[in-house]
């Protein structure tokens, strides 16, 4: 079937999947298997150097569900091919090391998540990669600056987590590609595809947490690397001697000679080396929960959307909120790029900065009974969770100043439930924080000289 005419809905649904030849079920089966027959010694070869690329070898490699899984990202993306991960950490880092080695430097927006900070700031100086954080992302001279004569990639994502940090992504790709050279990684996570395809703006690759928004309902782990498949990596091959070297055990040529006409040479080489080599691939259950979410995707988040502008409305009216971080917000510093680049809304994250600080913020979060207190988000369910002290705690005060953390702010992840109740509930706990906050009123009076 054709999809390139297809609208969004129709493709969560269909795009990557059929009937199943051997017995005709609708739905893609589960292949719980750890391995494929072939059928001769001749297709076994092949499929080692990668002269077949249809056939399954092996499920660290690829797998018949998770194959699905990725056709339908690709195309929900418009992105060229897709590899799936065992989870979106594990996607992130492929993504770079397929692109880094020992010696290599990444620009990259300091309004990311904490575990991807983690990643970028502790574990690849152990490996040799450098990492320049940008503060002001908008700002297309602040990521100029940190270019250096090893930068390999930028990377950045679409809505920063937790503050809802929209990046000019057109601004930000054209330094990438004209000043650096490098393509332009996109963390797509909080958007989805539904809201913002990276790619049409001019990124060249994204990554998702496919366990968020994607899969939906809080069940699942996985992350998927979705390539363009446009940036030219033969400009300046000494940048890519990974994409320009042949492989051990994949013939004589290099991924970039084979393969780079097709736009499926960082692809392949991610999943037959990185993927194949660290082994971070995604069990088949878990990718046939990913097709399940990803039916309903456009669905959840319209409501996601809906709901979480309710509660920005309501936050923004409560005497103890300092501050709402939120991309449409009229106050929002990324209102006007919002407002270019997400027409259909800015997701269901919404963080608050709440009078009073750690303590107070305590209060709130232990008197809720329908936002669930845990670390996750894009779940069906509301959630809720003190950045600083848990997801974000390995940043020192200074990090957590640079990215707009203070010690008062909470996330909360707008399920789909109805938006009286997640008011109402939000409600109980401002009276716990304000109940805090009258208790340290008389005290720091009594302190005052």
């Amino acid at each position: 079937m054709t999809t390139d005419s297809w609208g969004f809905e129709t493709l969560q649904i269909h795009a990557g999947a059929a009937p199943d030849i051997a017995t005709r079920a609708r739905v893609t089966p589960i292949y719980q298997s750890a391995s494929f027959t072939y059928e001769d010694a001749d297709q076994a070869a092949a499929s080692f150097l990668l002269e077949d690329l249809d056939s399954f070898a092996y499920s660290r490699i690829s797998n018949p569900t998770t194959a699905a899984a990725e056709r339908r990202l690709a195309a929900l993306e418009g992105g060229r091919a897709a590899v799936a991960t065992a989870s979106g950490q594990a996607a992130t880092t492929v993504a770079l090391l397929n692109l880094l080695r020992a010696g290599g430097h990444i620009v990259a927006s300091d309004q990311i998540y904490g575990g991807t900070t983690n990643l970028l700031l502790q574990r690849f100086p152990e490996l040799g990669i450098e990492v320049s954080l940008v503060t002001d992302i908008n700002d297309p001279d602040a990521w100029r600056r940190e270019i250096r004569p090893n930068t390999r990639a930028f990377f950045a994502e679409s809505i920063g987590n937790p503050t809802g940090a929209v990046l000019d992504i057109p601004a930000i790709a054209e330094v990438a590609h004209r000043d650096a050279g490098v393509p332009l990684i996109i963390d797509n996570t909080l958007a989805t595809p539904f809201l913002l395809r990276p790619l049409d703006h001019g990124a060249d690759i994204v990554v998702h947490s496919t366990t968020k928004y994607l899969a939906g309902h809080g069940t699942s782990i996985g992350g998927v690397v979705v390539d363009g498949g446009r940036f030219d990596y033969g400009a300046e091959p000494h940048k890519w001697p990974g994409l320009h070297h042949a492989d051990v055990g994949h013939g004589d040529r290099s991924y970039w000679e084979r393969f780079g006409a097709d736009g499926l040479a960082y692809a392949l080489r991610l999943r037959t080396t990185l993927v194949r080599d660290y082994g971070p691939a995604p069990s088949p259950f878990n990718s046939f929960l990913l097709l399940q979410g990803l039916e309903t995707l456009s669905l959840r988040v319209r409501q996601h959307v809906s709901n979480a502008e309710t509660v920005v409305a309501f936050l923004a009216r409560h005497s103890l909120v300092e501050r709402v971080h939120y991309p449409t917000a009229p106050a929002s510093p990324w209102h006007e790029v919002a407002r270019r680049l997400l027409p259909r809304g800015a997701g269901g994250v919404v963080s608050f900065d709440l009078r009073g600080g750690r303590e107070t913020a305590r209060a709130f979060v232990e008197s809720l009974e329908l936002f669930s207190h845990l670390a996750n988000i894009g779940d069906v369910r509301s959630l809720v969770i003190h950045p600083a002290s848990t997801v974000n705690s390995g940043l020192t005060d200074e990090q957590l100043h640079r990215a707009g953390i203070g010690p008062g702010l909470l996330r909360l992840s707008i399920g789909t439930e109805s938006p009286e109740d997640l008011v109402r509930d939000l409600e109980r706990g401002f009276a716990a924080a304000d109940g805090v906050t009258a208790r340290a009123a008389p005290v720091a009076a009594a302190a005052a000289p």
